[in-house]
């Protein structure tokens, strides 16, 4: 198998379990705090787990060598993860996604404000696309059933968070910064340890609580190791696979309406960005 194929596998891999994401969230019956604490802690001690045995190598060493871009890029991460969970619980699942879609807009902007990267025409010509679009989302947030702008909003937090999050990361592009996943989840566990009550979690959900981490656990393998071998537009829009299969599946499995401004917005964000990212692939090759 080619290099290509084997990233392309892996990575549709990775999209493919971190789609559920939202549906766990909306199934398993316990207050955001607690899902948001089973969520990280699981997966971060199955991928903690899953790097000892192949590294063979402590992840505080990568911390200690990213320094403090690897301390914020550890605690970024693990907030986000908290905010998902948050953003799902208190608007519809297709305006999360779709807002979180917006991502790589946030991005380019803390690249040019903290690296001093320029921002090409074709990135600002996305940009205002996807400002139509999240304008367009957040215009239906007061007339769909299930969607909130206070959700709206934590997404919007979200997708500034995790931008900041892959910006300082590029500060230390000479260090692997995987063996901080595990404990970006397992430190954000511990912070929410006060507000939840992990022994009182039922049988009834302790099985849906561990599929889900194991699914945010594999997911995170697959898109740490499917990028090694295809590029970052490549990668990118595969991603984009999630936003669409994501509130797909939930309106299939529970009849969550996204309702007609979140289909337009999210389709309008999603269409830029693929395109975009359509652009540089043709470019590269």
């Amino acid at each position: 198998m080619s290099d290509q194929a084997k990233g392309l596998l892996i990575t549709v891999l990775g999209v493919f379990f971190i789609v559920p994401d939202s549906l766990f969230i909306r199934l398993i019956e316990l207050p955001p705090i607690e899902i948001a604490f089973w969520r990280n802690l699981l997966a971060g001690l199955l991928l903690l787990v899953f790097i000892l045995l192949r590294r063979r190598t402590m992840p505080w060493d990568a911390l200690r060598a990213a320094g403090g871009y690897g301390v914020y890029y550890m605690l970024a991460l693990g907030l986000a993860g908290v905010l998902f969970t948050l953003a799902v619980s208190m608007t519809s699942v297709a305006n999360v996604v779709f807002i979180i879609a917006s991502m790589p807009v946030f991005a380019a902007v803390f690249s040019r404000v903290f690296l001093g990267e320029p921002i090409s025409r074709r990135m600002i010509f996305t940009m205002l696309c996807v400002f139509v679009g999240l304008a367009i989302i957040l215009r239906g947030s007061g007339e769909t059933e299930g969607a909130s702008i206070q959700g709206d909003m934590v997404a919007l937090f979200l997708s500034a968070v995790f931008a900041s999050a892959l910006t300082a990361v590029r500060k230390v592009r000479g260090t692997s910064v995987v063996p901080l996943v595990p404990l970006a989840y397992i430190f954000s566990a511990i912070v929410l340890w006060p507000f939840v009550a992990p022994l009182t979690l039922g049988m009834d959900q302790a099985g849906l609580v561990i599929l889900h981490g194991g699914f945010i656990a594999i997911s995170s393998v697959g898109l740490a190791l499917g990028p090694r071998y295809i590029t970052s537009a490549e990668v990118a829009l595969l991603i984009l696979l999630e936003s669409v299969l994501a509130p797909l599946l939930v309106w299939a499995w529970l009849g969550e309406d996204p309702g007609p401004y979140a289909l337009i917005g999210g389709a309008v964000v999603i269409a830029a960005l693929a395109l975009s990212n359509a652009v540089v692939l043709m470019r590269r090759r």
